[in-house]
């Protein structure tokens, strides 16, 4: 099965040849490869570019080892340049495996006969030293895994057999190959412990393994909950009887945020502007690699529903955070404010959509449970429910929007009907 990749693809044609080294990111095994080497290279090709003028390496090919040295890898390219004319595309994958990558890509950059594309997947790839000196200059296209639209591509299964699926085993692409759940399992397994788990504890040299292991466990059984480190580091004082300070958990936190695993939405107070210090709420980034942490128990719908919609909202390019709500109520003859909550506060340019993940609206208290952050909410945005449930989109007499999750993830411009 050929993934057609075609959010990734159009931006890599719209960003061609714009004088900006193009930096393609994302975790391992999401595709990066496969959408430069193979999808980008056929592009080019397709529209009259001649194969010597694309210059490929894969640098975590030991055939390639010789030019994770700098001065090797710019003399082979400047070697192949200076045989023809024209345009050369440069595609470099896991280029932090060259020593001074950065200073190797501005020097590239000197050269106006050069369109550079290159792939990272790591922490060191992303630094903050690298993005500062690449201010101005890079061009970030951000790969994730395939969406669930993408994961349909091609299969005749129908949607709800495809997203039982989807929502267990996560969208690796790499898994369309393989046949029965436990190669699946297997598979995603060895992903988490060897390529995820392994490298982050490797990298960053942490001598407290088990400490890592635990938090993951911590973050996968609890997602979609407002946490923070100090509180995490409570629950391991009380429950695992385990002392880790919350400065080490926000530590490993950051590494876990760096190799792409997970993702963390702030809480935004909507009606006061401004964000709220402390708790968050951390989403997996692939669902397959989330339960296979917790060694595939937990698989609970809801929740992973709500992990997949931040995703979806994430992957079309929408900032996101946890709404804050404030209402005053009455509590024995005294004003006492309360806080609700809206799921997601989706952002993008002048677009904001206010987004409830809602399993389940079978009685009404389920309704006014969902609908109580929105009618405390006195802006003109779209408020919307995604619910489970494979329903006709319908608008209430409070204007409040309700789909079912397949409509959302299937058609990108739902909410704009």
């Amino acid at each position: 099965m050929i993934y057609k990749r075609k959010r990734y693809l159009d931006k890599l044609v719209s960003s061609r040849e714009n004088g900006l080294v193009k930096i393609i990111t994302g975790g391992r095994r999401c595709g990066k490869s496969f959408l430069l080497f193979h999808l980008f290279h056929d592009y080019l090709v397709g529209d009259g570019v001649s194969e010597d003028h694309i210059i490929e390496l894969s640098l975590d090919d030991r055939r390639s080892s010789e030019f994770r040295d700098p001065d090797k890898l710019l003399a082979y390219i400047d070697e192949r340049v200076a045989e023809g004319s024209g345009k050369y595309y440069v595609i470099l994958d896991e280029v932090q495996l060259v020593k001074d990558f950065v200073e190797v890509l501005l020097s590239l950059m000197h050269n106006s006969r050069l369109d550079v594309y290159v792939s990272g997947s790591n922490s060191r790839f992303l630094s903050k030293d690298v993005v500062t000196e690449f201010r101005g200059r890079g061009d970030e296209i951000r790969v994730w895994p395939l969406s669930f639209s993408e994961y349909c591509e091609g299969s005749d299964a129908d949607r709800t057999t495809l997203w039982r699926e989807y929502y267990v085993y996560g969208g690796l692409p790499q898994l369309s190959l393989m046949k029965g759940s436990d190669r699946k399992i297997e598979y995603l397994k060895n992903i988490y412990e060897l390529t995820y788990f392994r490298d982050i504890v490797e990298r960053n040299g942490l001598r407290n393994e088990n400490g890592m292991e635990q938090l993951v466990e911590v973050l996968s059984s609890s997602i979609g909950s407002l946490t923070n480190p100090l509180r995490i580091s409570n629950t391991f004082k009380s429950v695992a009887k385990m002392a880790i300070s919350h400065n080490t958990i926000r530590e490993y936190i950051g590494h876990l945020q760096d190799s792409y695993l997970i993702e963390g939405a702030q809480r935004y107070d909507v009606k006061g502007r401004k964000y709220i210090g402390g708790e968050q709420k951390y989403y997996f980034m692939d669902m397959g690699l989330r339960n296979a942490a917790l060694n595939f128990r937990q698989l609970e719908e809801n929740h992973i529903m709500e992990n997949i919609i931040y995703n979806e909202l994430r992957m079309r390019g929408f900032t996101v955070d946890v709404g804050a709500v404030s209402k005053w109520m009455k509590d024995d003859d005294k004003r006492k404010r309360n806080s609700l909550e809206v799921d997601f506060v989706a952002n993008m340019g002048y677009k904001r959509y206010y987004i409830q993940s809602a399993f389940s609206m079978d009685s009404e208290a389920k309704r006014e449970q969902e609908f109580a952050s929105f009618r405390n909410l006195d802006d003109s945005f779209k408020k919307i429910v995604v619910v489970r449930d494979d329903i006709v989109p319908y608008y209430d007499e409070n204007g409040f929007y309700t789909i079912g999750v397949f409509d959302f993830l299937m058609n990108e411009g739902i909410f704009d009907v």
